[in-house]
């Protein structure tokens, strides 16, 4: 039996052929299920998100072809279509990958941590399928564990890598408390949503967004809260914000040095954070002039994001360390798994051939042979088949030069003589 890992992400093909493959959360439980009773799989486990499919699949061999075939005919594709596509990964290299994806360490932006509750998530899903046995039981909780080692004990998930995020950030850094402060957004953009939303998430609730069309604007604070203005507001606006952060796509700065220093002497010189995410400029480059002024272009946060993936790169080496340590303890549970097995079998099959002479020896006793005969019987029976195996064994070794086959046999009836 092994363990395989096969799919498609970001890294292998577009979106329009993720979108082909992809599961829908309606389609987890019979797809889960179609995938095991196919015959080759014990236990499956898929992880579907908008940058991933992957099967995890406890199988009888690390043939992909049935594996790649079934996913190929439950999303109707041809074979060859797909096949281009797909990687493989098996045993301790599945188990490593696994880990590497709970960890964020294999996504699109390395060390993001919605990845772990999405694989969450899939196992939750396969358990309640019922395709999840004691080995994905082990295995998925061995890659929660490292997980949550990796991101306690590295830097990979700290330090924000999105210009937006970083925008953000360097506000907590300026403001003590971001909820009690006062932010406009100008511009209704992707950038601008983003921003939003981070904002949002860090309790801010005094919000306003202006744009160049008042509708937009309202679209934008539909989604996140806040108070939609039309361009034409944004000098009133100036000094009740704390925060402002600019990204719209107008060709001159929106923003202008005069404006500022109004909004300023209106603030009574209480600090602005001013953050432009436009190219080309939205502010004027002579507003980080001003006294009681912070200034931030898309350049500087940059730079910032640049520094902080460097130090990302260097913690996501420390994890990967991790990784190596929980896949080896892993790996030492499935052989301990199947050593269980081996002493089972071995002591039910020993235990059979003793009941078997044992009620010869009763049957003899019964029937009023001497007793001492009968034990003397039930020894060199007990002797003969119990050394039947091992004798035949031995010699097999001997023949084929097992040299390593000899040494534990030599071993194990040492330690038998000394006891």
């Amino acid at each position: 039996m092994t363990i395989l890992a096969i799919g498609i992400n970001h890294t292998t093909a577009s979106v329009d052929i993720r979108e082909k493959v992809a599961f829908q959360p309606e389609q987890l439980e019979r797809a889960l299920q179609s995938l095991v009773q196919q015959g080759q799989v014990r236990e499956s486990v898929i992880v579907s998100t908008c940058n991933r499919t992957e099967l995890y699949c406890h199988a009888d061999s690390t043939e992909l072809e049935p594996l790649l075939q079934w996913l190929a005919t439950f999303h109707q594709l041809p074979i060859d279509d797909l096949r281009q596509y797909i990687y493989q990964h098996a045993d301790e290299a599945a188990v490593g990958h696994l880990m590497s994806v709970a960890a964020g360490l294999d996504s699109l932006v390395l060390g993001e941590p919605q990845i772990l509750g999405q694989v969450k998530e899939a196992f939750q899903s396969a358990r309640a399928a019922g395709t999840v046995g004691t080995v994905f039981e082990r295995l998925f909780q061995s890659a929660f564990s490292a997980a949550k080692t990796i991101r306690t004990e590295t830097d990979v998930g700290q330090n924000a890598v999105s210009v937006a995020y970083t925008a953000v950030s360097l506000a907590k850094h300026i403001f003590d408390k971001l909820e009690d402060s006062e932010v406009l957004i100008v511009g209704a953009g992707d950038t601008a949503e983003l921003t939003a939303r981070h904002l949002k998430e860090q309790g801010v609730h005094k919000l306003n967004v202006a744009n160049r069309t008042q509708a937009r604007a309202a679209e934008l604070t539909n989604i996140v809260g806040g108070k939609p203005w039309a361009l034409s507001h944004l000098q009133e606006l100036l000094p009740k914000a704390d925060i402002v952060i600019s990204s719209t796509a107008s060709p001159v700065p929106v923003i202008g040095k005069g404006w500022v220093e109004t909004a300023i002497r209106q603030r009574r010189h209480k600090p602005m954070l001013f953050i432009d995410l436009a190219v080309p400029r939205d502010i004027e480059e002579e507003v980080g002039e001003l006294s009681d002024v912070y200034l931030y272009t898309v350049d500087d946060l940059q730079k910032i994001v640049s520094k902080n993936m460097q130090q990302r790169q260097e913690a996501a080496a420390e994890a990967r360390d991790i990784i190596g340590r929980h896949v080896q303890q892993f790996k030492e549970w499935m052989a301990s798994l199947n050593s269980v097995d081996l002493l089972r079998d071995y002591r039910t099959t020993q235990s059979a051939i003793a009941d078997r002479q044992k009620e010869r020896a009763l049957v003899a006793l019964a029937a009023g042979k001497d007793p001492v005969e009968v034990v003397n019987e039930l020894t060199q029976r007990l002797t003969n088949t119990l050394m039947h195996k091992p004798t035949l064994a031995i010699q097999q070794a001997a023949r084929q030069k097992d040299l390593g086959a000899l040494a534990a046999y030599q071993k194990l009836f040492k330690d038998e003589t000394d006891q």
